[in-house]
């Protein structure tokens, strides 16, 4: 038991900046130059050269995960959409296993974000990266992607 009872030291602690309607995103990455996302005309030289690998590299590398322009992101699920296509069937587990686990999430993310829009054939080809990718990186991977607040 407390001897001084009548203290009113905890009274001190603003406990309403711990409230969830209170709660602001951080904007750190905002105040600097955004990420424009990854340059097309360099992932389409990759591809052109038969360099699917490093062009998925370079365009996991330079994802707009922190940006707020929705033109910005939709760009660059163009773009990485344009390479996982690109990339055979018998390359794929190659690629994936050339990928570190911060780039497999980021990978996981625009697998989802393809899922919310198919077009003709992705669909399968996209079903084909998610099943690589959960083999290496595991469940944890799909946990990260459906829990983290950015989003590509």
């Amino acid at each position: 038991m407390a001897k001084n009872t009548s203290s009113s030291a905890f009274r001190k602690i603003d406990v309403d900046q711990y409230n969830e309607d209170n709660y602001k995103e951080d904007d750190c990455g905002e105040s600097q130059s955004p990420p424009v996302g990854p340059d097309e005309k360099e992932i389409t030289n990759f591809i052109n050269q038969g360099k699917n690998i490093e062009a998925l590299k370079t365009v996991l590398r330079n994802a707009p995960i922190s940006s707020r322009n929705q033109m910005v992101k939709d760009a660059a699920l163009n773009v990485v959409m344009q390479v996982l296509l690109s990339v055979k069937s018998s390359q794929i587990e190659e690629a994936v296993n050339a990928l570190d686990r911060d780039h497999l999430d980021i990978l996981m993310k625009y697998i989802y974000r393809g899922f919310e829009t198919p077009s003709e054939g992705s669909s399968g080809q996209l079903l084909a990266w998610h099943e690589k990718v959960h083999a290496v990186a595991g469940v944890g991977c799909i946990v990260r992607v459906l829990t983290d607040k950015k989003r590509v």
